[in-house]
């Protein structure tokens, strides 16, 4: 498939794979990619250490803000030295979901504020897993700027 034939109207839709196996005493493992990510497949909370679904899900978020950054400050001409998000998932028990995702992204940047709006509309125009979720439940995120120049 031609790159060009996964964009715009009419064209073929990506497709993503995942395998995930139960290894008991509520561990699992997921292979994405040649990766393979251990996680939290217990009920309640367990003291493994590793990241549950909700973890997972948030994990995938900040990944698309990340991703979505990278391509937009490429497609704009947007410096930044580095970037760093912190993201929060709060559900509800009855029914079970997630009911509001809020964020942080940090950009060590000189681009002005202008600038730095535009690509956060960017961010949440074009976010995959961002407009996956928008529907379900608020989302709600600021960009922080801090200068390149700044102590780190």
């Amino acid at each position: 498939m031609k790159p060009d034939q996964t964009r715009g109207p009419g064209a073929v839709p990506s497709e993503y794979r995942v395998r995930a196996r139960a290894l008991g005493a509520g561990r699992a493992e997921a292979t994405a990619g040649t990766q393979v990510i251990p996680f939290d497949a217990g009920w309640g909370r367990l003291s493994s250490g590793l990241a549950g679904p909700a973890e997972l899900l948030a994990s995938a978020f900040a990944a698309c803000l990340l991703k979505n950054l990278e391509r937009t400050s490429q497609r704009l001409r947007f410096h930044y030295d580095g970037a760093e998000v912190d993201v929060t998932l709060r559900r509800q028990d009855a029914p079970p979901k997630f009911t509001e995702v809020t964020y942080e992204l940090r950009l060590r940047t000189d681009e002005p504020e202008q600038r730095i709006d535009l690509v956060h509309r960017n961010l949440r125009k074009f976010g995959t897993v961002y407009n996956t979720l928008a529907p379900g439940c608020a989302i709600e995120g600021r960009i922080v700027a801090i200068p390149s120049g700044a102590a780190r």
